[in-house]
């Protein structure tokens, strides 16, 4: 698959916390969902980085695909989290992220999200304007 033009991606700048360092003197794996959930938060709800946007209504994660390219140490720089969305279909959707800086590739990943009705315990059709927002970031 081919990745986007940077202009077709979300970028979130994710700051490596000390605490994300495991004994081996790198980032944890298991933190790399936090830095996923971090930069799909930030592409999906209101924040600085998504230009004001509105929210998403309820979502769940069904699935996460997780790749390790290579060790990302502590570093004053954050890193990018870069995403964009792969496939959109009624009621769920694809996003696919790089974990990177300029030089290095560290993560690559994708994650499968639902729209979900909390109060009916049930899921969804995505809202047009939601298929909108989603169609910005879209291959």
């Amino acid at each position: 698959m081919v990745a986007p033009s940077p202009e077709r991606r979300h970028i979130y700048p994710r700051v490596v916390r000390f605490g994300d360092i495991d004994s081996q003197g790198h980032v944890n794996n298991v933190r790399f969902l936090d830095y996923l959930e971090d930069a799909r938060f930030g592409m999906l709800s209101i924040d600085p980085y998504n230009e004001g946007h509105e929210p998403f209504g309820g979502l769940v994660v069904t699935r996460h695909e997780i790749d390790y390219r290579r060790p990302l140490g502590f570093r004053a720089a954050p890193v990018r989290v870069e995403t964009w969305v792969t496939e959109i279909r009624p009621v769920r959707f694809t996003l696919q992220y790089e974990i990177r800086d300029d030089e290095d590739l560290y993560v690559t990943a994708k994650s499968v999200l639902a729209a979900y009705d909390a109060e009916r315990a049930a899921p969804r059709r995505l809202t047009e304007s939601e298929l909108a927002y989603l169609k910005r970031y879209a291959v």
